[in-house]
């Protein structure tokens, strides 16, 4: 059986807090959440926060 709502459902994704990064590997900035931040456009997990 499947269901829908609750916890997750109820999370507005607006109000969770983001930080800027930059990947060291390509340059790219991007905003991230939560400890292991991975860059989207190549994949890297060599970044740093702005």
């Amino acid at each position: 059986m499947c269901s829908t709502g609750g916890p997750m459902g109820d999370l507005n994704l607006k109000e969770l807090k983001t930080k800027k990064y930059r990947c060291k590997s390509c340059g790219n900035e991007f905003k991230g959440l939560g400890k292991k931040v991975i860059c989207p456009n190549c994949k890297s997990e060599d970044t740093e926060s702005l």
